[in-house]
């Protein structure tokens, strides 16, 4: 009966240590997709500034070609404040789980 206890709770510490070490590659990755999208959050924030200053010009060469271009910087302005919304309700939800989580 002791061998029988003492095996069963050596494997329990082998599964323990198992899951440890996964959780704590898990969590890392974590942190670094973090920090990742954090980053280009910045980056984005920072490109759509700088494409507004410009959409912002007033434009003196009335030729089709220029309108088009204006359009195409104004479509890539909105997508890129698209992606930035919703990188930022990522983690807008990820912190009211959390908050949810916490007062429970």
């Amino acid at each position: 009966m002791t061998w029988f206890l003492i095996s069963l709770s050596s494997f329990l510490f082998l599964l323990l240590c198992f899951s440890l070490y996964y959780n704590y590659k898990f969590g890392v990755i974590l942190l670094n997709l973090e920090d990742g999208i954090e980053n280009a959050l910045d980056v984005l924030d920072e490109k759509y500034l700088s494409i507004s200053k410009i959409l912002n010009r007033p434009v003196f060469f009335d030729s089709v070609e220029i309108r088009q271009v204006i359009r195409d910087i104004k479509a890539s302005r909105e997508s890129v404040l698209y992606v930035a919304n919703i990188l930022g309700s990522i983690d807008k939800n990820s912190i009211e789980v959390m908050d949810e989580a916490e007062e429970v």
